[in-house]
């Protein structure tokens, strides 16, 4: 056995530095992508071809276009990987950035540190005759912002009064192919620093490895395909009653607690999953809950379940404030869809702004701000977003397989999380304990871990959670 570290993520700085008067050309994630794209057809070992990569660049980027472009192996592109800082970008930008799965982001948290103030006045504001109230309503907003902080009140409350136009950071690790689907998306964006974030990166990118990102163009299917759909249900289907509970069960598997149980039969054993599915039915309850328990004995709080636990989905209409989307829109491997802000859902006030006596002025800013949004919305209404707070709420449909949701409940439903995806995960996983109390038995926030598994099996499992 041979194992090799190929490769691995450098700061710029010290690639620059490093490279600084060598004049060299193979610096670049181009050559893993090209020496992994011939191992199928070439005999040499795979170190062999990563030094031929690197001794001829062009022809490694050559290579990479043909078997990308002609061939359709985009697959390639996965192997080189960038990282990018994205400094003063929206919280409405934020959450377009970090709609796509197979990325890696870590957000400088609003929750803990205080806000400056500073905030983007969008394109779409500028020379419209919006310009003055846009910034009149968002310092008045940031201006309680900072009255409620110095009355003691937490970063993580006082930011539900501040905009969707605030500004923040992430760092973004992303490979090639999705880089390139993020700027084929935000070319197609109605929002101009949207557009104009994904023109950067791709510059950026580009500059290092011209040779695997490049379907990027703006296009019909991102431009068109929406706005159409909204055309299209306005009036005749779309119906104005409006529910606005926070968590509804839409849809689930039914007889998922049979269907994990077959699953688990179907992958211990050599018989088709029909069998397994009779076998599971024709079990006695507590035989099925013996199978559950097995296959989560030795499971501690960092495990996930058993990959079995996803062939069983649940679906919600949620409805949340933008302060709880900033925590949900992270959990990609989930589906999530929404819809834009609407001020008509009404707001969340955290309760310890009500505990100091500040809702009335609350309300009375918010009520503001939707004024200021209205008059925007009329020429532009995804611009007139940025003005909302974080208080305002959108509707999101959410469907997630029953593994996922274990990791939600575990990290949402623990006390370090914010208070109200805290209170919405316990929501969703009690009503998804109603359906499926068998797939569910172990649910529950980190910290409850040791209780839930007490109560399962009598005894403590092998590690305790951190406090």
């Amino acid at each position: 056995m041979k194992v090799l570290l190929a490769g691995y993520n450098v700061d710029a700085d010290v690639i620059a530095e490093l490279t600084a008067g060598q004049n060299r050309q193979d610096v670049t994630p181009e050559t893993l992508s090209a020496s992994y794209a011939r191992i199928s057809r070439d005999p040499r070992p795979i170190d062999e071809l990563r030094q031929a990569a690197r001794a001829e660049v062009e022809k490694a980027r050559k290579s990479n276009s043909n078997i990308i472009f002609k061939m359709g192996h985009h697959s390639v592109a996965e192997h080189a990987v960038f990282n990018f800082d994205l400094i003063d970008v929206s919280r409405l930008a934020l959450e377009e950035i970090e709609k796509f799965r197979l990325c890696s982001y870590t957000e400088k948290s609003q929750r803990y540190q205080k806000l400056e103030g500073s905030y983007i006045l969008p394109d779409e504001v500028r020379g419209k005759g919006y310009e003055v109230r846009f910034r009149e309503i968002i310092e008045k907003q940031n201006k309680f912002y900072a009255e409620m902080i110095g009355k003691g009140i937490e970063p993580e409350d006082a930011r539900y009064i501040t905009p969707l136009c605030t500004l923040g950071q992430v760092g973004l690790t992303i490979n090639a192919r999705n880089l390139e689907l993020l700027v084929r998306r935000f070319a197609s964006s109605g929002l101009a620093e949207v557009r104009e974030i994904g023109k950067t990166m791709y510059e950026l990118a580009a500059n290092i490895a011209p040779s695997i990102i490049l379907f990027t163009a703006a296009n019909d299917f991102d431009q068109k395909t929406y706005p159409e759909l909204r055309a299209y249900f306005r009036g005749k289907w779309e119906r104005k009653r409006r529910v606005s509970r926070r968590t509804t069960l839409l849809d689930y598997t039914r007889n998922a607690d049979i269907k994990l149980v077959a699953s688990l039969l179907h992958t211990s054993s050599q018989i088709s999953f029909q069998n397994s599915l009779r076998v599971a039915k024709d079990m006695k309850k507590h035989e099925r809950e013996r199978a559950v328990m097995t296959a989560c004995r030795h499971m501690e709080f960092y495990d996930s379940t058993l990959r079995e636990f996803e062939h069983s989905h649940l679906t919600y209409d949620l409805v949340m404030s933008s302060g709880c989307f900033g925590q949900l829109k992270r959990h990609r491997v989930a589906t999530i869809t929404s819809q834009l802000y609407e001020p008509e859902l009404g707001i969340v006030i955290p309760e310890k702004v009500r505990g100091k006596g500040y809702e009335g002025r609350f309300k009375g800013i918010c009520k503001e701000t939707e004024s200021v949004y209205r008059e925007i919305a009329k020429i532009d209404q995804r611009a007139a977003e940025y003005v909302l707070t974080g208080a305002h709420r959108k509707r999101v449909l959410m469907t997630t397989n029953a593994r996922e949701l274990y990791h939600i409940s575990r990290l949402r439903e623990d006390p370090h999380a914010q208070w109200e995806i805290q209170e919405l995960a316990a929501e969703m996983t009690k009503v998804a304990k109603d359906v499926m109390p068998l797939t569910m038995m172990l649910i529950g926030g980190k910290d409850r871990y040791l209780e839930i598994y007490k109560k399962v099996y009598g005894e403590l499992p092998k590690i305790a959670p951190p406090k």
